[in-house]
């Protein structure tokens, strides 16, 4: 039987999702207490809540569907609405609840059609059209008492010491709760501000942009501060200059024009909705936004969030630490070789790779002086490549092959058959693989082959447009050899002793691939009910003891869990990460401090990384910077730096933070069975005492 607490989390969370906030029940539960400074519309948006969650779970719909408060929130703000224009009597109660069952019902509808049709959020759209339905339906229902908008308190001396330019601001927030005066906004502004210092900034700097334009369009400065509905102004900015878009400049700029254009749409929905005596209420910013957003979504803007966090800060951290992290493609294939080669030509290199064929790599090898051949280079035999191994860089089936081409002699090219002999490969992540010039009659696997990473293809050679023997590779649209190519990047390389996890080498340096160690990857394969129990040391001395789960959320990821915080993690390829944190548990943190990444190869290799802010940074540093960093995302970075030592059992690193006097050392040493033996940053320590896979085993 499930208890109480999921369902009030549930309620909770349909209160935060007022201000775009996913699943934070306490940040609920104190816009839910704001909305209380006016009785009526608190219990309004009480009842119609529950009504609608209890209705939604009486027709089956799932726990893991309504937890976050997204299909309940519309419903909220539909009741609010009610509790504000009608007097609170058992008959409005029940027309409440008949309304929030409504809301929901039609947010379900609106939401299958809006995500998969336009790949829209719903924003407040359901409660829009329901609100304007019950509004025109109230006008017959002479038994419901229709009341001024009142306040059981008084609250004009407060409002009378405000100038008229502040207290139109703080009117204009309060009445997104539909409390529209001073005390109400005041608290909400506090509140937004605690929050997040960039939905703050935007909702004053909305409002006020939109406001002055407003009044010079009028030419009243007080008319303009004097109208509530300018809180459209705030909840535009809000969504589109820090939650749909990554906060930065550019994304600030989009807010500056959605405020502007929202000002004229206010204006005209104002004026066709006072004819049937129908607020305003939240239209002008849904069309607003969504159009825009729709624009932005068909012309790829590079700023939209493809992964939105809970607050502005928390998408621009995961933001920034993604793109440094994680500089590669999602089309990332395998050097096509062993051994240690030489990048000739990259992407838009100097002879070809151009156009639509751009995205392609060219290898040779070299010796110290940097030659591709011995002796004079005049025989192909003289050249280091020629008839080494090609090696399949994907698994897939093979789906083209050539093979029948002459290899041409040193310094001529066969200009009709441009790739010479070939062989192109069908990844089943949907792109092709074409690997060129191959020796003649050298290729191994025929049409409709499957191969796997690292599979003998052929011999390399000097067919096709090729003045020396090289290996060419490329990803592209289709099977055909001249195809579009597509964008992709290596995995799992080393150039100059420095690992790479996913990244383009430059011209002119030299790579070798890395392989994997099946030993360490066993290691690190954590499955759900692992259980790990530490022994917490300070400077050496024992003050604890600390126990990590392993659990998987509902979208396969995996993360240790404890009572306090969630870390995930996973495999690339090649490489272990740890992705993310959640929650506040310290000596979880150090896990992510001490290897956020970790090849998995035996071999003494270096590499480096890039920590999040709220992993390396504390509150107040982390708030700080952030918001810096909305207009600079170069503002700031934590590095790290590592290297596997003793065949892979053990990670030495250090974080590099320019807030730091200095180096915070790290240390991560590797069980021989699982997991991790021990994990030290700076002084604080984890040493392993056992661990359970269902059962107790000793470590």
């Amino acid at each position: 039987m499930i208890g109480v607490k999921p369902h009030l989390k549930a309620v909770l969370n349909s209160y935060a999702e007022v201000l775009f906030i996913q699943r934070s029940p306490i940040i609920g539960f104190l816009i839910m207490l704001l909305s209380f400074l006016n009785p009526s519309v608190g219990v309004g948006g009480l009842v119609s809540v529950l009504s609608a969650y209890l209705f939604a779970r009486f027709i089956g719909m799932g726990r893991a569907f309504l937890e976050s408060g997204f299909y309940t929130y519309n419903a909220l703000l539909v009741g609010l609405s009610v509790g504000y224009l009608f007097k609170i009597t058992p008959l409005t109660l029940g027309f409440t609840a008949i309304a929030g069952v409504l809301t929901l019902i039609f947010s379900v509808m609106l939401y299958s059609v809006f995500s998969y049709y336009f790949r829209l959020p719903i924003l407040s759209v359901p409660f829009v059209v329901i609100s304007s339905m019950l509004y025109l339906s109230a006008s017959g229902y002479s038994n419901l008492f229709v009341g001024n908008l009142y306040p059981h308190f008084n609250l004009q001396e407060l409002e009378l010491y405000t100038p008229l330019w502040l207290s139109g601001y703080l009117k204009s927030l309060g009445a997104i709760l539909f409390s529209p005066n001073v005390l109400a906004g005041l608290l909400f502004a506090v509140f937004i501000f605690v929050f997040s210092r960039i939905m703050f900034f935007l909702a004053t700097a909305g409002y006020y942009l939109g406001t002055t334009l407003k009044a010079l369009l009028v030419g009243s400065l007080d008319k303009a501060f004097m109208d509530i509905n300018n809180f459209n102004f705030i909840l535009v900015a809000m969504a589109v200059g820090g939650v749909f878009l990554i906060p930065s400049l550019k994304s600030y700029v989009m807010a500056a024009v959605a405020v502007v254009v929202s000002t004229l749409v206010l204006s005209s929905v104002k004026s066709f909705w006072a004819a049937y005596g129908i607020p305003a209420f939240t239209l002008p910013f849904n069309f607003t936004s969504l159009t825009l957003l729709y624009v932005l979504g068909l012309v790829n803007f590079p700023m939209v969030a493809r992964y939105i966090r809970r607050t502005p800060e928390g998408t621009l951290d995961y933001y920034l630490t993604y793109t440094r992290r994680f500089r590669g493609t999602e089309r990332g294939i395998h050097l096509p070789f062993s051994g240690e080669w030489t990048v000739w030509q990259g992407f838009e290199g100097k002879w070809t790779h151009k156009g639509a064929w751009k995205y392609a790599y060219d290898f040779i090898i070299t010796d110290a002086e940097g030659k591709s051949y011995s002796g004079t280079g005049d025989k192909l035999g003289d050249y280091y490549a020629f008839r080494k191994p090609v090696l399949s860089p994907v698994r897939g089936r093979v789906v083209k092959v050539v093979s029948d081409l002459p290899d041409n002699p040193v310094g001529k090219v066969d200009k009709e058959n441009s790739w010479g002999n070939l062989v192109v490969i069908y990844d089943e992540r949907g792109f092709y693989v074409e690997l060129s010039h191959f020796a003649q009659n050298s290729v191994k696997v025929k049409e409709g082959d499957w191969v796997e990473v690292g599979s003998f293809l052929g011999l390399c050679g000097n067919s096709g447009y090729s003045p020396q023997p090289h290996i060419h590779v490329q990803v592209q649209t289709t099977y055909e050899p001249n195809s579009p190519t597509l964008p992709f990047s290596f995995v799992d390389y080393v150039c100059d002793g420095k690992f790479f996890s996913n990244f383009l080498p430059k011209e002119g340096e030299k790579v070798q691939p890395v392989h994997t160690s099946k030993h360490l990857s066993n290691r690190l394969a954590f499955a759900i009910g692992n259980e790990f129990f530490y022994k917490v040391y300070k400077k050496d001395k024992e003050v604890g003891d600390f126990t990590v789960r392993v659990n998987m959320d509902v979208d396969g990821t995996f993360f240790f869990e404890t009572d306090r915080g969630r870390l995930y993690f996973g495999r690339y390829e090649g490489t272990f990460y740890f992705y993310r944190l959640e929650g506040n548990d310290p000596l979880l943190r150090l896990f992510f401090l001490a290897a956020p990444r970790m090849p998995l190869t035996e071999r003494e290799v270096v590499w480096q990384d890039y920590l999040p802010m709220n992993v390396s940074l504390n509150y107040y540093q982390r708030a700080m910077l952030l918001f810096l960093a909305s207009f600079n995302h170069k503002v700031f970075s934590t590095e790290y730096e590592g290297k596997i030592l003793q065949e892979g059992k053990l990670i030495e690193g250090k974080v590099i933070s320019p807030l730091a006097k200095g180096e915070a050392p790290t240390q991560v040493r590797i069980h021989n069975a699982l997991g991790f033996a021990g994990v030290r940053v700076g002084d604080l320590e984890l040493r392993l005492e056992k661990f359970s896979l269902g059962g107790e085993n000793d470590a």
